[in-house]
């Protein structure tokens, strides 16, 4: 089992600050991947009357959960971001893996929040003022005209759960956060404690985007949407679903066209789900409510597509899974088309469909608002892909001589229409979105993973949405393999060989921040998952004995420094420093020991005990409980 931690202000403050002044990068996001500004060029965008730097965002979805990742995907250059779906069931049991992304259509079997409301609450204020304080602190220059930032809430999956206790808390706590800030606010350790005196924005959000799930009644949706915008005044936006094309056309778009035979779409789906004609209907009177009550209103297009679940690598209890990625784009584009030409140019579209580097200035061109991306961002490069799409945008301005968006988009109502159907005709000439294009999954090498060394290819770090994983730096790289044993009153060794730890990056894996997705794995070249195989950290030795069947170290705070606690192979073992010696227990053993000579023994032990596991304990501690460069381990008080 998998259940996210949040992480503490404090040391997220330290561990981001720590990494850019001595390193340049944060959370293992290198500095030049990280958007610094378009120059004379401005690419804001006006969303329910509030200006954004930039039309990018992430979908609601992996990369919007937890703080760091929000924080991550402002540095990336998403101005309007979209945070996870939260729903009143916050203790959700979610199978794993949840994510498939083997081939061009990532598939998942996860669509809500793995916190709990007040959690995700506080997981928001935490990245919003982590961010506020980036853009005051200097070392990280940026001109104040890109940092514009619209969080956009994302609540689900029916009216008595929006209406209830729990929702309505997170939805007053995003419109008025003093409280979680003042909290907050507090936290901040004392060598940032400049930052504590910053005018932190107390509201978070105004705006939210209706993630209704598939089959929920097209009247409920309408009930939902209105409630939102009447009672709880807010702009909100409705999240359609690609179903909406019927089962023909979309059948015909996704098995002839793009050739996708294998992706199966259930016949419960186009019953249960919202029909063109019902969604024109209540999309005109929510407009007109809008209207009348003085808020923005619009649609986003697409939510993902039911599909069932024939992957082989997602749980087989799972009956269905949810297509995103390239297969979906050209649907999703089909539907932006069908709209337009019903209700013109008037309403407002935001689009989440297989949005990548190459059509991320064509989405953004059709006037679209905003644009966001989920599936590409769990490809190698993670994060760092996303300044790619703004240096697109760029390309594409200058080409055309746009200063602006407005002046990229151009002409009227028309224009927009006539560059919809254009675009959505040359998509599908390319045949890039097209299922021959995109069949191969990623390269396996046929070894399996171990603890230490592997081929060192660096895509496990940035292809994980929480920054679980990372890299250290072991600083011994020859273990003896030593037995001892008393004998008569006195201490005997045998050496066994050498462990030889052959390379000089080594990963781990911080296990509170892991829900065991599975996306690492995907793009190992080895077999077995670093997710599972590489060694995991916990951030509480309470969380390390709770989760008593995974392998992993844990830290326990003492008066002597700091007791580690290992388990390897479902065995126990802890190394605690104890004056001029250490400390090294395990089963049936306890043992005081010269670290520099430890074949100097004193203690007591029934039988042999294997000297190994006290060397993997003291390397793990040095090179990460006590090494210099920052991680979420060593950032803990």
């Amino acid at each position: 089992m998998a259940e996210l931690r949040p992480y503490p202000f404090a040391a997220l403050l330290r561990r981001l600050f720590t990494e850019l002044r001595e390193e340049g990068q944060v959370f293992d996001l290198p500095l030049e991947k990280c958007y610094r500004g378009a120059g004379e060029r401005d690419l804001s965008v006006t969303f329910h009357g509030h200006r954004a730097a930039t039309p990018l965002g992430p979908a609601a979805g992996p990369h919007t959960q937890m703080a760091q990742n929000i924080v991550l995907c402002w540095l990336m250059g998403a101005r309007v971001i979209e945070l996870k779906t939260v729903q009143a069931l916050d203790r959700l049991t979610i199978p794993r893996p949840c994510i498939d992304m083997r081939t061009a259509g990532g598939l998942n079997v996860e669509w809500s929040q793995e916190l709990s409301l007040d959690e995700s609450l506080e997981e928001y204020v935490k990245a919003a003022m982590t961010i506020e304080i980036l853009r005051a602190c200097g070392e990280f220059p940026i001109e104040e005209r890109e940092t514009d930032t619209i969080y956009d809430m994302s609540v689900g999956y029916d009216l008595a759960g929006i209406r209830g206790e729990g929702v309505s808390r997170f939805l007053d706590g995003m419109r008025d956060a003093g409280a979680v800030i003042d909290r907050l606010r507090a936290q901040i350790p004392p060598e940032f404690a400049a930052y504590r005196d910053l005018d932190f924005s107390r509201r978070i959000s105004d705006t939210l985007t209706l993630s209704t799930f598939h089959g929920c009644p097209p009247e409920e949706i309408e009930q939902i949407a209105g409630y939102l915008l009447r009672e709880r005044e807010l702009h909100t936006v409705v999240k359609l679903n690609p179903t909406l094309l019927g089962p023909e056309e979309l059948g015909e778009l996704l098995h002839e066209k793009l050739g996708y035979e294998e992706l199966v779409v259930p016949p419960s789906a186009f019953e249960e789900d919202t029909k063109w004609e019902q969604m024109v209907g209540f999309v005109g009177r929510l407009e007109e409510l809008a209207r009348t009550e003085g808020r923005g209103f619009g649609v986003k297009l697409t939510n993902t597509l039911v599909v069932e679940n024939r992957s082989g690598f997602l749980p087989g209890s799972e009956k269905h899974a949810y297509l995103s990625g390239a297969p979906l784009h050209l649907l999703a584009m089909s539907l932006v088309q069908h709209f337009r030409h019903t209700f013109g140019a008037r309403l407002p579209v935001s689009f989440s469909a297989g949005i990548d580097r190459r059509n991320f200035p064509d989405a953004v061109a059709l006037g679209l608002v905003p644009v966001t991306t989920c599936s590409d961002l769990l490809r190698p490069g993670g994060y760092g892909r996303g300044v790619r799409y703004l240096e697109a945008l760029i390309e594409r301005m200058d080409e055309v001589g746009a200063r602006d968006i407005e002046e990229l988009i151009g002409g009227g109502e028309a224009a927009v229409l006539r560059n919809t159907d254009l675009y959505l005709e040359r998509a599908l000439a390319s045949g890039r979105y097209a299922r021959a294009r995109n069949p191969r999954p990623p390269r396996k090498i046929g070894v399996q993973l171990e603890l230490f060394d592997c081929t060192t290819c660096d895509k496990c770090v940035p292809v994980c949405p929480n920054d679980a994983n990372f890299v250290f730096v072991p600083p011994r790289r020859e273990l003896p393999i030593v037995v001892a044993w008393r004998e008569g009153g006195t201490w005997r060794t045998r050496t066994e060989g050498t462990l030889v730890i052959e390379e000089e990056k080594q990963y781990g894996n911080f296990a509170d921040f892991c829900n065991l997705c599975g996306n690492c794995d995907v793009f190992c070249p080895e077999d077995g998952g670093p997710q599972l195989l590489k060694p995991r950290f916990f951030g509480t030795l309470a969380d390390w004995r709770r989760f008593a069947d995974q392998d992993g170290f844990a830290l326990e705070p003492t008066p002597a420094g700091g007791r580690l606690w290992g388990r390897f192979d479902g065995a126990e073992y802890n190394l605690e420093p104890a004056g001029d010696r250490v400390c090294y227990t395990g089963p049936g053993f306890s043992l005081y020991l010269d670290p520099a000579a430890p074949t100097d023994l004193e203690g007591e032990a029934k039988g042999e005990v294997d000297l190994i596991f006290f060397h993997l304990l003291a390397l793990i501690r040095a090179a990460v409980f006590e090494a210099p460069s920052a991680n979420y381990l060593n950032c803990l008080d």
